[in-house]
């Protein structure tokens, strides 16, 4: 699938919950309910979108939420998806609290990469950060995750006044570890209104203060718009997502299904298709082809960002 821009589509994020065990101090307002249970996705609508999205030229299908743990069957579902002759990749973001537990699964069935946010370097700022005392149960799962051979990496979200000085402690790990700590510009939200996030090009300017080597990473390491980055003395590589300093919208190669079955062409436009009302409505899946298709070539040239932001919920989106 190409888009009028000559951009070739072939990764869509999919969350299968709105609902996280993490309260982030940038993510979730304290207060906002829970999407009902009937108006989420059932399992089998899912892969039937993901069926007919492979079958379009999609080639990455990555699991996410809220956190994608939490929702009873989430394994089996993952299990589903890898046992289908499309997609290629098949790849999961999460919290990583639960994700211990599941590991062996997963390294069973070649989960081809997981991604886990951690955005502190201590248990007490991860706690002040997410309001939960998970800290250790996460390195466990990490440490296991590596061991098991799963493709590891670290999403780092940088907060003025909150955790800046986690950079280097943060960088720090893809030297003493095989994983991808990945530097991910804080994304206008309503949830964050209030915090200022670091910018990729300040990052940047910390991390050479103690890797004046760091250089382009030329090996493959993901299929999205992080730029990667290595030093000599890396087991791992940087990865910087800057949407904001570094628009990357000319390269976007992704679809967003949301938890409750809005297929979204760009994170920050509120345009898309209710696939949920087609699957329900009795559509066959020629039509539902036919109208991603003809959504992909609707497809925003950029998130305008920089002109106008609407303050949106990201939980709910899987962004």
């Amino acid at each position: 699938m190409k888009d009028v821009f000559s951009r070739r589509i072939q990764y869509m994020r999919i969350s299968i919950t709105d609902r996280c065990n993490l309260k982030c101090i940038y993510c979730r307002p304290k207060d906002m309910p829970f999407i009902p249970h009937d108006d989420i996705l059932r399992y089998e609508e899912i892969l039937r979108i993901c069926g007919i999205a492979a079958d379009l030229g999609v080639k990455t299908i990555r699991v996410t939420g809220g956190e994608p743990l939490v929702r009873k069957g989430c394994i089996e579902f993952i299990k589903a998806l890898k046992a289908m002759p499309q997609p290629e990749r098949v790849t999961l973001t999460t919290n990583g609290v639960y994700l211990q537990e599941h590991l062996q699964t997963l390294a069973d069935i070649g989960l081809d990469g997981c991604n886990i946010s951690l955005n502190a370097s201590t248990r007490e700022q991860y706690q002040a950060i997410t309001g939960y005392d998970g800290f250790d149960r996460v390195w466990r799962a990490i440490r296991e995750g590596i061991a098991l051979g799963i493709p590891i990496k670290l999403n780092f979200v940088p907060i003025q006044g909150v955790n800046h000085e986690d950079i280097l402690p943060m960088a720090n790990l893809a030297r003493e570890l095989p994983v991808d700590v990945r530097f991910i510009e804080l994304m206008p939200s309503r949830e964050n209104r209030n915090l200022k996030g670091v910018s990729t090009d300040e990052v940047f300017r910390i991390l050479k203060t103690e890797y004046a080597d760091l250089e382009e990473d030329p090996t493959q390491r993901g299929f999205g718009p992080a730029g990667y980055f290595t030093s000599k003395d890396m087991q791992g590589s940087i990865g910087f997502i800057g949407a904001l300093s570094d628009n990357f919208c000319a390269a976007c190669n992704r679809l967003r299904l949301t938890s409750e079955g809005f297929l979204r062409f760009c994170l920050h436009h509120n345009t898309g298709i209710d696939l949920r009302a087609m699957l329900r409505g009795g559509a066959d899946d020629a039509a539902i082809a036919a109208a991603i298709e003809e959504g992909v070539r609707a497809k925003p040239e950029g998130h305008m960002l920089e002109e106008q932001v609407k303050l949106r919920d990201m939980f709910r989106i899987g962004g």
